[in-house]
């Protein structure tokens, strides 16, 4: 089978700065495309520029009001075109623990939503005018095993925005098809890409994770690059007819 090849598309990618976002923007730069990757640490952002191909950075906080059309403006005027393959990976649990839902305050919800949905939502918003003129695109988001069923993180907001995120691709995609435009996305099993992953992974001790290993058909934990891969799959020719997906890659759960 021919090797994907993205030289010359513009991809960006937000959540960049480690875990799956790096993963993902160094694959596409390994096979030609120039990657744009955002997240807030610049720190983290430099290190995973420090890779074989094209990947140009800017840290900034994706849930400020206009935060998102801004940096796709910048993408395409440095690129001189617009994107063509959105990866929107930006999430997570900000830290939070599972807590009963009499103790979750308001702000706690909120800033869970803000940055796994609402700025999924802004980054699509602001890439679709340029993917509509072009007459192509892929949206691909990252969703979670979550977004399909009650949350291990026992996180109510976690749960409630990746359930969301499900629909806003599947609505995304039915709306956006019919200008060539393919939104999927891709449901991560438990896989350790993340400081909240491990503490959670360590949390359950060894005969939690026996537990956690013996429910996973492939008996193993996934792997970063295992997320990249699915992603590369959906930016590719070879998911042409695939929209409005939730391709999960869990190992078989």
């Amino acid at each position: 089978m021919r090797e994907y090849d993205f030289t010359g598309v513009t991809v960006a990618v937000t959540g960049a700065g480690h875990g799956f976002g790096r993963a993902i923007a160094r694959s596409f730069a390994a096979l030609g495309a120039q990657v744009y990757a955002c997240d807030l640490s610049a720190t983290e952002l430099e290190e995973t520029a420090d890779h074989p191909g094209a990947i140009h950075t800017s840290a900034f906080d994706l849930t400020a009001p206009g935060a998102a059309k801004h940096w796709i403006a910048e993408v395409e005027a440095k690129s001189e075109g617009p994107v063509g393959v959105l990866v929107c990976n930006a999430g997570g649990v900000r830290g939070q623990v599972g807590r009963p839902i009499e103790e979750v305050s308001e702000s706690d919800w909120h800033d869970i939503f803000a940055i796994n949905l609402h700025a999924t939502f802004a980054m699509a918003q602001a890439a679709v005018p340029g993917m509509k003129r072009a007459g192509c695109g892929r949206i691909v988001t990252i969703s979670s095993g979550a977004g399909l069923q009650p949350s291990r993180t026992g996180i109510q907001a976690y749960a409630s925005a990746k359930h969301g995120l499900v629909g806003l691709t599947r609505q995304l995609g039915h709306e956006l098809g019919q200008y060539g435009i393919n939104v999927n996305s891709v449901a991560p099993g438990l896989i350790l890409s993340n400081p909240a992953s491990a503490k959670q992974w360590d949390a359950y001790g060894p005969e939690g994770q026996a537990r956690v290993l013996a429910s996973i058909a492939l008996r193993r934990l996934g792997e970063a690059q295992d997320i990249a891969n699915a992603v590369l799959f959906l930016a590719s020719p070879m998911a042409n007819y695939v929209n409005g997906q939730v391709l999960s890659v869990d190992g078989g759960k």
